[in-house]
């Protein structure tokens, strides 16, 4: 794989643990807030399909409080819901719960089985609330938060640091495991799936958002994705986020007063309005 295309790099555009060195100890710092935050409050384990990985965690903020689903990142073949437990803290203390699934990886599945993972666990969430949840994803899963309000599961959705484009994948390693075509890639790119409209059931607001300092695919992805669909009627906007790399880009989501919580609380409170 040479990881060209036109010109761009695309293995150094996309694969960002190369392109941030410490992004190990941004990890570990994920590791130590899911520690402590399950430590402090153990979630409620729910399982939404027959496969050890096909489970979530359920942080409640309180009986009936309404509840956001976080989709974790890795590129589909890495992490699982045990990394992240410590985004629930700072949306607990606006009265929102948290559920957080696992699903299975590239190459043991393929990504459309992995969509259709998550499909079933927003779905849970919605049986169990009896209303579409906010979606909010990071990297892959900003990928696929996209999907699940393209298909009007979500109430809205926060795509953070997302690929909605996967054909610029193809020649890089990260393909490695996912192995993808140009059919299978265009076939699961949400930028090419159906905008969410007026006669859409679910929700039409969506925030794509990425650390200032990644690469410009991924500050191209999210501009591209946000004005596309606001060109088609969707509540969309794009930002990007001063001083925040691919790893980094998270931070906000552990502070209780950070305008990203305060906007993942406002939408989830409206959601269960």
């Amino acid at each position: 794989m040479t990881g060209k295309s036109d010109g761009i790099d695309l293995e150094s555009e996309y694969n960002n643990r190369a392109r941030v060195p410490d992004h190990p100890a941004v990890m570990q710092r994920w590791r130590e807030t899911a520690a402590a935050a399950r430590a402090a409050r153990p979630p409620l384990e729910i399982a939404y399909g027959p496969g050890p990985r096909e489970v979530m965690d359920l942080f409640e903020a309180a009986p009936d409080a309404p509840v956001a689903v976080f989709l974790h990142g890795g590129y589909w073949q890495a992490l699982d819901k045990g990394w992240f437990s410590g985004l629930a803290p700072a949306l607990a203390a606006h009265g929102v719960s948290l559920a957080i699934p696992s699903y299975d990886l590239c190459p043991t599945v393929r990504l459309g089985v992995i969509l259709r993972q998550v499909r079933s666990a927003v779905e849970t969430v919605r049986e169990r609330t009896g209303v579409r949840p906010v979606v909010f994803g990071h990297s892959a899963g900003g990928h696929m938060a996209a999907c699940m309000l393209s298909e009007g599961r979500a109430s809205a959705a926060v795509a953070i640091s997302g690929v909605f484009d996967l054909r610029p994948l193809i020649p890089t390693s990260l393909n490695t495991a996912l192995d993808l075509d140009e059919r299978e890639a265009s076939a699961l790119s949400p930028i090419f799936w159906p905008v969410p409209n007026g006669s859409t059931p679910g929700g039409t607001v969506l925030d794509c958002l990425v650390g200032a300092d990644e690469s410009p695919e991924f500050l191209r992805q999210s501009k591209t994705m946000a004005g596309h669909w606001a060109a088609n009627g969707v509540e969309a906007r794009y930002e990007a986020l001063p001083g925040l790399n691919h790893f980094t880009v998270l931070d906000p989501l552990f502070d209780t007063d950070s305008g990203l919580v305060r906007r993942i609380a406002a939408l989830a409170v409206k959601s269960g309005a």
